[in-house]
């Protein structure tokens, strides 16, 4: 059974070289939901009561996943009972460290990569509700639940690569006549 991970990295071309770390989900989430955001901006108009929506540009994508963390032994083998298991606090740290905590020599947290079965999310943790659920008589968490949400951070030449912008209007020449104004000439090449 493949489980998902979350590898950190200390740089944004995630390179073996610069791998810190992975964090391995004791049980793969039962679901995560993708999000995709366009941004429009409104046009302001005199006596407009339904400005037209402009293209401004793509949101990064987010991912929202739930782990669960279990101090209880359920998950573990027969065999593996014997060896001590970490605890409920100690998984929480490790992901913690990896995922949130800011790195001292990138001074910013970790760049990660969530991986599991056919998805591949380059991203940068963006927050982590953390429920706890289950305790032991003395109120050590047996159980936690992470509300985990990832924000996509694809390098920059990826990103273009994706983007796939091929305008063949970069430059425009026009001659000025009298009359021409700048608000007429951009009318004139660009529609608005």
């Amino acid at each position: 059974l493949e489980k998902l991970k979350i590898k950190a990295y200390k740089g944004r071309g995630r390179s073996t070289a610069d791998l810190i770390g992975e964090f391995e989900a004791m049980f793969n989430p039962e679901s995560f939901s993708r999000k995709y955001e366009i941004q429009y901006g409104r046009g302001q108009g005199l006596n407009s009561s339904d400005p037209e929506a402009t293209y401004s540009r793509n949101r990064p994508s987010d991912l929202k996943l739930k782990l669960v963390l279990d101090g209880s032994g359920v998950s573990e083998m027969s065999i593996l009972q014997l060896a001590p298991q970490k605890k409920v606090s100690e998984r929480i740290k490790e992901f913690l460290d990896l995922t949130f905590e800011m790195n001292g020599e990138i001074h910013e947290p970790n760049y990660l990569t969530v991986a599991w079965g056919d998805l591949t999310f380059s991203c940068r943790l963006e927050s982590v509700d953390i429920n706890y659920t289950n305790f032991e008589h003395d109120g050590t968490p047996l159980r936690a639940e992470l509300a985990v949400s990832l924000i996509s951070d694809t390098e920059t030449e990826k990103r273009l690569a994706q983007e796939n912008q091929t305008s063949p209007d970069l430059t425009h020449s026009r001659m000025v006549r009298s009359g021409d104004t700048l608000p007429l000439l951009t009318q004139e090449v660009y529609g608005s």
